[in-house]
Protein backbone atom coordinates (compact mmCIF):
# COMPACT_ATOMS: atom_id res chain seq x y z
CA UNK A 1 0.00 0.00 0.00
CA UNK A 2 2.85 2.41 0.66
CA UNK A 3 4.22 1.67 -2.79
CA UNK A 4 0.95 2.91 -4.29
CA UNK A 5 1.04 6.11 -2.24
CA UNK A 6 4.59 6.94 -3.21
CA UNK A 7 3.87 7.28 -6.94
CA UNK A 8 0.82 9.38 -6.14
CA UNK A 9 2.88 11.79 -4.11
CA UNK A 10 5.52 11.99 -6.81
CA UNK A 11 2.84 12.53 -9.43
CA UNK A 12 1.42 15.41 -7.45
CA UNK A 13 4.83 17.04 -7.21
CA UNK A 14 5.72 16.57 -10.87
CA UNK A 15 3.22 19.01 -12.44
CA UNK A 16 4.40 21.81 -10.19
CA UNK A 17 8.00 20.84 -10.76
CA UNK A 18 7.55 20.77 -14.54
CA UNK A 19 5.84 24.18 -14.52
CA UNK A 20 8.67 25.55 -12.43
CA UNK A 21 11.26 23.91 -14.69
CA UNK A 22 9.53 25.30 -17.78
CA UNK A 23 9.43 28.77 -16.24
CA UNK A 24 13.12 28.49 -15.40
CA UNK A 25 13.89 27.47 -19.00
CA UNK A 26 11.92 30.42 -20.32
CA UNK A 27 13.76 32.81 -18.00
CA UNK A 28 17.08 31.36 -19.12
CA UNK A 29 16.08 31.64 -22.80
CA UNK A 30 15.02 35.24 -22.29
CA UNK A 31 18.33 36.10 -20.59
CA UNK A 32 20.30 34.48 -23.40
CA UNK A 33 18.14 36.29 -25.95
CA UNK A 34 18.76 39.61 -24.20
CA UNK A 35 22.52 39.10 -24.21
CA UNK A 36 22.59 38.04 -27.86
CA UNK A 37 20.43 40.91 -29.14
CA UNK A 38 22.38 43.48 -27.10
CA UNK A 39 25.62 41.99 -28.37
CA UNK A 40 24.36 42.24 -31.93
CA UNK A 41 23.37 45.87 -31.48
CA UNK A 42 26.62 46.90 -29.80
CA UNK A 43 28.79 45.08 -32.34
CA UNK A 44 27.00 46.90 -35.15
CA UNK A 45 27.37 50.25 -33.40
CA UNK A 46 31.02 49.64 -32.56
CA UNK A 47 32.30 49.03 -36.05
CA UNK A 48 30.48 48.52 -39.34
CA UNK A 49 33.19 46.15 -40.56
CA UNK A 50 31.80 43.55 -38.14
CA UNK A 51 28.36 43.60 -39.74
CA UNK A 52 28.76 39.87 -40.46
CA UNK A 53 29.09 39.14 -36.72
CA UNK A 54 26.08 41.29 -36.01
CA UNK A 55 24.13 39.38 -38.67
CA UNK A 56 25.02 36.05 -37.06
CA UNK A 57 24.04 37.31 -33.61
CA UNK A 58 20.81 38.76 -34.99
CA UNK A 59 19.91 35.45 -36.63
CA UNK A 60 20.59 33.66 -33.36
CA UNK A 61 18.46 36.20 -31.49
CA UNK A 62 15.61 35.76 -33.96
CA UNK A 63 15.71 31.98 -33.50
CA UNK A 64 15.83 32.37 -29.72
CA UNK A 65 12.93 34.83 -29.84
CA UNK A 66 10.81 32.41 -31.86
CA UNK A 67 11.69 29.50 -29.56
CA UNK A 68 10.83 31.69 -26.58
CA UNK A 69 7.48 32.62 -28.11
CA UNK A 70 6.63 29.00 -28.94
CA UNK A 71 7.53 27.80 -25.46
CA UNK A 72 5.61 30.61 -23.81
CA UNK A 73 2.48 29.77 -25.78
CA UNK A 74 2.72 25.99 -25.41
CA UNK A 75 3.02 25.99 -21.62
CA UNK A 76 0.41 28.73 -21.33
CA UNK A 77 2.61 31.12 -19.39
CA UNK A 78 1.45 34.30 -17.76
CA UNK A 79 0.65 37.37 -19.83
CA UNK A 80 3.92 39.01 -18.81
CA UNK A 81 5.96 36.15 -20.24
CA UNK A 82 3.89 36.07 -23.42
CA UNK A 83 4.25 39.83 -23.91
CA UNK A 84 8.01 39.57 -23.28
CA UNK A 85 8.25 36.82 -25.91
CA UNK A 86 6.32 38.92 -28.45
CA UNK A 87 8.53 41.92 -27.73
CA UNK A 88 11.60 39.69 -28.19
CA UNK A 89 10.47 38.68 -31.67
CA UNK A 90 9.64 42.29 -32.59
CA UNK A 91 13.04 43.52 -31.36
CA UNK A 92 14.73 40.76 -33.37
CA UNK A 93 12.82 41.78 -36.48
CA UNK A 94 13.85 45.41 -36.00
CA UNK A 95 17.47 44.35 -35.58
CA UNK A 96 17.20 42.33 -38.82
CA UNK A 97 16.05 45.52 -40.58
CA UNK A 98 18.96 47.43 -39.07
CA UNK A 99 21.48 44.82 -40.21
CA UNK A 100 20.00 44.65 -43.72
CA UNK A 101 20.12 48.44 -44.00
CA UNK A 102 23.73 48.42 -42.81
CA UNK A 103 24.62 45.83 -45.44
CA UNK A 104 22.88 47.78 -48.21
CA UNK A 105 24.68 51.02 -47.33
CA UNK A 106 27.89 49.43 -46.12
CA UNK A 107 30.37 51.60 -48.00
CA UNK A 108 28.62 54.86 -47.07
CA UNK A 109 28.42 53.89 -43.40
CA UNK A 110 32.04 52.75 -43.36
CA UNK A 111 33.15 56.08 -44.82
CA UNK A 112 31.02 57.94 -42.26
CA UNK A 113 32.53 55.97 -39.37
CA UNK A 114 36.05 56.66 -40.59
CA UNK A 115 35.25 60.35 -41.01
CA UNK A 116 33.62 60.68 -37.59
CA UNK A 117 36.53 58.90 -35.88
CA UNK A 118 38.91 61.49 -37.25
CA UNK A 119 36.61 64.42 -36.51
CA UNK A 120 37.72 66.40 -33.49
CA UNK A 121 35.14 69.18 -33.53
CA UNK A 122 31.38 69.39 -33.81
CA UNK A 123 31.80 71.18 -37.13
CA UNK A 124 33.83 68.25 -38.49
CA UNK A 125 31.17 65.79 -37.34
CA UNK A 126 28.53 67.92 -39.08
CA UNK A 127 30.57 67.76 -42.30
CA UNK A 128 30.72 63.96 -41.96
CA UNK A 129 26.95 63.83 -41.55
CA UNK A 130 26.45 66.09 -44.57
CA UNK A 131 28.76 63.90 -46.63
CA UNK A 132 26.82 60.80 -45.54
CA UNK A 133 23.50 62.40 -46.47
CA UNK A 134 24.90 63.39 -49.85
CA UNK A 135 26.17 59.88 -50.54
CA UNK A 136 22.87 58.14 -49.75
CA UNK A 137 20.25 57.66 -52.47
CA UNK A 138 17.41 60.20 -52.44
CA UNK A 139 14.87 57.56 -51.33
CA UNK A 140 16.96 56.71 -48.25
CA UNK A 141 17.31 60.28 -46.98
Amino acid sequence: MTSQNAPRGSQQQQPGATDEASAAKIRTLFRIFSLVILGSFFVLQLDITYVWLSAILTAAALVLGIVLLVRATTIKSSRRVLIAAIVAVVVSALQVLLVVTSVLFYSQLRDFQECSRQALTQQAISRCQTTLQGSLPVAAR
